[in-house]
C-alpha cells in the first residue's frame, strides 16, 4: 500500500517535470527545424564553401530559439517607427493580393491581432456558464462580441465565449451566449487554464480557505 502512494507522489512531483521539458524540447526543435530549412535554401544559392559553415550552424542544438527571438525582436522594433508600419502595410498589401493566400494571412492576422493587442480584451475575462446544457456549469473565455451579420441576428446583449476542453485546452467550442446567463470570475486567466486543465483537482481558491482556517 505505501508502495503505491509513493509511486503517485513521485508522479506528482516529475510529471509535471518531464512534461514541461518535452514541450519545451518540442518547441526547440520545430525552431531548430524552420532554421535548418532557412539554411538549406540559402546554401543551393551561394557557392559550396558557405555550405559548410551551414551545416555546421545547423548542428547547434537550440541555436534556431536564439535566432528566433532575434528575429522578433528586430521586427517589433522595426515595427514601432513610421517606417517600419509602412513597411508592414506594404507587406500586408502584397499578401492581400494573393488568391488562397489572401484568405488564409487574413483569417490568421485578425486573430492574432485580436488575441496578442494591447488593446483587446479577448482571453482577459474567465467566466462561468451554463454548458452543454441548463444546470451543467463550465469554465470559458470571452473572447469578444458579436458583430457584423451575426450581431443583427442574434441582437443585443450577447458576448462571444471560447470554452476549452480539458485536459487539452487548445481545442474547444466558440458559443454566443447572453451576457445575463454569464457569471464573469475573479480569478485570473491563469488559474482559470490551471482549473480546466486539472479537469477541476486544482481550484484557484483551495489555498485561500486552507489559509483562512488556518
Amino acid at each position: 500500500m505505501n508502495l503505491r502512494k509513493y509511486i503517485l507522489a513521485g508522479l506528482l512531483v516529475w510529471l509535471p517535470l518531464a512534461i514541461t521539458l518535452w514541450v519545451l524540447s518540442w518547441l526547440v526543435g520545430a525552431m531548430d527545424g524552420i532554421f535548418a530549412n532557412v539554411l538549406y535554401g540559402l546554401g543551393s544559392l551561394l557557392p559550396q564553401a558557405f555550405n559548410d559553415s551551414f551545416a555546421h550552424l545547423q548542428s547547434i542544438r537550440g541555436l534556431g530559439v536564439v535566432l528566433v527571438f532575434l528575429v522578433l525582436v528586430i521586427t517589433g522594433a522595426l515595427a514601432s517607427n513610421v517606417a517600419g508600419r509602412w513597411m508592414v502595410k506594404q507587406w500586408d498589401k502584397l499578401f492581400t493580393h494573393i488568391p488562397i493566400v489572401k484568405s488564409i494571412y487574413t483569417s490568421v492576422k485578425k486573430v492574432s491581432d485580436t488575441l496578442f493587442s494591447s488593446n483587446g480584451n479577448a482571453f482577459r475575462k474567465a467566466l462561468l456558464i451554463q454548458y452543454p446544457r441548463q444546470g451543467a456549469w463550465t469554465i470559458a473565455f470571452q473572447t469578444g462580441a458579436p458583430s457584423g451579420e451575426v450581431a443583427q441576428h442574434v441582437g443585443e446583449g450577447f458576448i462571444s465565449v471560447y470554452v476549452p476542453t480539458t485536459p487539452n485546452p487548445t481545442s474547444g467550442f466558440f458559443l454566443l451566449v447572453p451576457i445575463a446567463d454569464v457569471i464573469e470570475l475573479e480569478m485570473s486567466v491563469d488559474e482559470a487554464l490551471t482549473y480546466v486543465i486539472s479537469m477541476g483537482a486544482v481550484s484557484p481558491g483551495t489555498a485561500v480557505i486552507q489559509e483562512k482556517r488556518n
